[in-house]
């Protein structure tokens, strides 16, 4: 029976999980990497870091089956920039993520010079720190040498993908696909290839970039140096996107929400791309047999990672799993609102300066309430990213939400999501969905999974999540959430004229 491996790098972790003729995993491997944050708001991986996790997880993955992939699907956390020297392969600096801000100040001054609905216009994304031009930016003005090796040359850019495929084909390929090269800030959404004048404008030379392919194509066979076998690359996307596809969201009005480190939702808006008229991405959803399909897309950049910061910075917790009990046991008469904007708040918001905050604490708060607070203001965060959506494309048909990542799986967060929604909340039997997505689109190029409506068919419900709330109390309590952020906010500008004041002074 034929298997098909995907390596879903991600964000904390790189894994590999292995699916059969049935789309069922089979096997599986993980390692988790180090998170490296130099200054307030910069966030970097070490790239070599990230090797070594996709080596030791497919390793771990391979170990456990009798017969090697047919091949192989690659998913990848996006907008982190790798740049490396194409003759050493050695990455010119660490890998900056896609939550650094280090290049907000870059993005400000470009949106001064009034490039902000240009480039909206070209790309579908708006004028951020959050997407891979202005990161690439920055390592070619700060990197000693940096510049004038990229205009001779000497360096790639690529995410994630693109450096795993170059290493894995021992520097044969320098590929990546739509839907990740969507994300750079630096493709032309209409025509699906990179764009002249935003190169021009960010000061990127075009010799760097990788060639852009479809989802499932031949991307180049992983050399046999690695696992013995020469397996070959099928199929690539962007984690969100792969996740889509997972979840087999192929038809107008379908929404899936992946609930990792953050939280993305994509609704699939069809052939014709949608421009937001509220603050939300238009992005590439897939292509697939020369066709794109388009996606509104809402990204939160704190929802699993609250969680994390309950355990790691708070110490409230030793493991994720405990805050679900706690929840539970929360003072009802307390309403505790978390704002987790640690490295500033999302869609619809994008504003990357704001900084976290905590309103309606009592000489009661305690872990109890500070875990109910941490999964609700992942609720809440959704319902704003899922008006918004509305507002720009109204499905025919009621909206369907599909969900999967960690926090999918703890039934106390669903149902206070499908309640604060006020929309059923579908929880699919295979949550590895992304992992799914990626060994699917390796199994299509194969010719041995079926087409996408024939996927479709074999997508299983494990547990639908009806709302079952009060309205008003939940609108009332979205409604504190509101004045919460509009405070944050608020505050963000009260802290900036402090600080102009003390450097008056």
């Amino acid at each position: 029976m034929a298997n098909f491996l995907a390596i879903d790098q991600g964000t904390t972790s790189s894994r590999a999980i292995v699916f059969d003729e049935t789309f069922q995993p089979i096997a599986s491997g993980q390692r988790e990497f180090a998170q490296h944050y130099p200054k307030s708001g910069w966030v970097e991986h070490d790239p070599e870091d990230i090797w070594a996790s996709v080596l030791d997880s497919v390793q771990i993955a391979l170990d456990q089956l009798k017969e090697y992939p047919v091949a192989i699907g690659i998913t990848n956390q996006r907008e982190t920039v790798f740049v490396w020297n194409k003759s050493t392969g050695k990455t010119v600096y660490r890998a900056i993520v896609w939550q650094d801000r280090r290049s907000a100040a870059h993005c400000n001054e470009l949106k001064k010079q009034g490039y902000e609905r240009e480039i909206s216009e070209r790309t579908g994304l708006l004028l951020d720190p959050y997407f891979s031009a202005s990161k690439i930016s920055w390592i070619l003005k700060n990197v000693s040498g940096a510049s004038d090796a990229a205009k001779s040359g000497e360096l790639l850019f690529g995410t994630a993908d693109s450096y795993l495929i170059w290493r894995l084909t021992n520097g044969r390929r320098h590929v990546t696909d739509l839907s990740n090269a969507s994300r750079t800030m630096l493709v032309n959404l209409t025509t699906g290839t990179w764009d002249e004048q935003l190169l021009d404008l960010f000061g990127i030379p075009a010799v760097m970039l990788p060639e852009i392919l479809e989802c499932a194509d031949a991307f180049g066979n992983i050399d046999k140096h690695f696992f013995g076998r020469s397996i070959p690359i099928f199929g690539v996307a962007g984690d969100q996107q792969a996740a889509a596809i997972g979840q087999a969201c192929f038809s107008e009005g379908m929404v899936k929400a992946t609930y990792g480190t953050g939280c993305f939702a994509l609704m699939n808006s069809g052939t014709e791309r949608v421009q937001s008229n509220n603050r939300l991405l238009t992005t590439v959803a897939y292509k697939i047999d020369g066709k794109i399909s388009y996606a509104i897309e809402g990204s939160i950049f704190v929802a699993g990672a609250v969680v994390q910061w309950l355990r790691d910075g708070l110490k409230f917790i030793q493991t994720a799993s405990e805050t679900e009990r706690l929840a539970k046991e929360a003072d009802s008469e307390q309403c505790l609102y978390i704002v987790p904007a640690f490295t500033g708040l999302g869609a619809p918001y994008w504003d990357s300066k704001c900084r976290g905050a905590i309103f309606g604490l009592s000489r009661n708060s305690g872990p109890r309430e500070f875990a109910k607070a941490a999964l609700q203001s992942v609720a809440y965060q959704t319902r704003d990213l899922l008006q918004a959506m509305q507002k720009d494309f109204n499905p025919s048909r009621e909206m369907i939400l599909r969900v999967d990542g960690g926090m999918a799986a703890s039934d106390w967060t669903m149902q206070n999501l499908a309640n604060q929604l006020n929309l059923s909340v579908d929880r699919p039997k295979v949550l590895e969905t992304t992992a799914l997505g990626a060994a699917y689109l390796a199994g299509l190029k194969a010719e041995i999974y079926p087409a996408p409506a024939e996927f479709a068919k074999s997508w299983r419900l494990e547990k639908k999540f009806i709302p079952n709330g009060i309205r008003e109390e939940e609108d009332a309590l979205y409604a504190g959430w509101k004045d919460a952020v509009d405070r944050t906010l608020s505050s963000k500008r009260h802290t900036q004229l402090n600080r102009s004041h003390i450097r008056q002074d």
